[in-house]
């Protein structure tokens, strides 16, 4: 299955496959070959659902613009996670731990959100997959990732032995040596200097961040095409740290962390992107299919995981900023709804407060893309700038 093990050793009779020895032309093909195989697997998972009568339900309380959605097939998220797995095992190298961890972060992500689904859309369980067991299953997930990360070696060295308090370390940016990075650290947005360690609660540290930022993609999958467009750019922004930050030549000219082997997670991000835009063409509003749980969660597992695995959870904050604002809406709602028994927003999360002002779907979905490749042109800035 994997054409880096089959052709790449074939190099030296055949020269052309000395192609599959590079990341990028493996993360193009991944892209393709995810994005063909969505086109292709599309229409039938969509009349499949069709004929399963596996139709969205609409909250009644919710903008009436989308009464009209009621029917609309949803769990379509399983065309995502579909088209993701056959070009990973196909472009990927399957030996690089850092890639399967995200990968495999997704699928469980995915799976987590197709049990919801199958309980609310086949099960008719109005509220799906109960909240402490899904929480429950994206924690257990984050503490075993964590786990691996914190006590496996990151450049190949030594197992590490991770101290048991948090830390923070300045580094000297002109000592070639500094360039490595400790398994339980992470960075600082605009402070390359500044390391901080976290220890033993680096293990939560990693469960809260997955957690956090599934939760935060499934809060704005609400309109056609947002979360979709919206999780394309940050893996894109995260795909870039993860080539630049796995090739030691660009990380010591970007005077950042080096890390061994993350280059490859670009072949993962290739896919995910592939099978998201795939998947768009039939999202985009008006919308004949629905991701559903299963694919939020999905998006969010890969988002998570890509983001721990650069070293740069923190930067989710400002790459992820509009999933952020939208789960800070949902809070801010309810925290002064039971404070004062009034509302801040019309209506959360945020993209329903701006269809209720009367904008349009289509302009706020496009609007929170521009937002979003703002934010993740920000963000790869903190490459540079510090």
């Amino acid at each position: 299955m994997m054409l880096y093990w089959l052709l790449y050793p074939l190099r030296e009779t055949v020269s052309i496959f000395n192609l599959f020895g590079y990341i990028t032309f493996r993360a193009a093909g991944a892209t393709f070959t995810a994005m063909l195989i969505a086109f292709a697997a599309g229409p039938l998972v969509i009349r499949f659902l069709e004929k399963h009568q596996l139709g969205q339900t609409v909250r009644k309380d919710g903008p009436d613009s989308h009464l009209s959605k009621e029917g609309t097939p949803t769990m379509g998220g399983l065309l995502i996670l579909m088209s993701v797995l056959l070009p990973v095992l196909i472009w990927g190298r399957l030996s690089n731990r850092l890639l399967m961890v995200v990968f495999l972060s997704t699928i469980w992500m995915g799976l987590i959100g197709l049990l919801d689904d199958y309980l609310k859309v086949v099960k008719r369980c109005s509220k799906g997959l109960v909240g402490r067991y899904k929480l429950a299953g994206q924690f257990l997930l984050g503490i075993a990732m964590g786990a691996w990360l914190c006590f496996t070696p990151v450049n190949g060295d030594e197992a590490p032995r991770p101290g048991v308090w948090p830390s923070v370390r300045t580094v000297d940016l002109a000592d070639p040596g500094e360039i490595d990075i400790r398994s339980t650290e992470t960075t600082i947005p605009f402070f390359k200097e500044v390391r901080v360690d976290l220890g033993l609660f680096y293990i939560m540290f990693v469960a809260l961040v997955l957690a956090g930022t599934s939760n935060a993609v499934n809060l704005t999958d609400g309109l056609d095409g947002l979360a979709t467009g919206v999780s394309i750019i940050s893996i894109l922004t995260f795909a870039v740290m993860a080539y630049l930050l796995g090739n030691v030549n660009f990380a010591r000219y970007l005077q950042f962390s080096y890390l061994p082997g993350v280059g490859e997670v670009l072949v993962f991000a290739g896919a995910m992107v592939g099978a998201c835009l795939g998947f768009l063409w039939f999202n985009a509003p008006p919308a004949t299919v629905f991701m559903g749980d299963t694919g939020s969660l999905a998006l969010g597992g890969a988002i998570g995981a890509m983001a721990v695995v650069t070293r740069n959870e923190l930067l989710l904050f400002l790459v992820g900023g509009v999933f952020v604002a939208e789960v800070l809406s949902v809070v801010i709602q309810v925290a002064w709804f039971k404070k004062t028994g009034r509302r801040v927003f019309r209506m959360a999360p945020l993209h329903h407060h701006f269809e209720l002002m009367g904008w349009s779907e289509s302009k706020i979905v496009v609007r929170f893309w521009i937002v979003a490749m703002i934010l993740g042109l920000l963000g790869l800035t903190t490459l540079k700038i510090r």
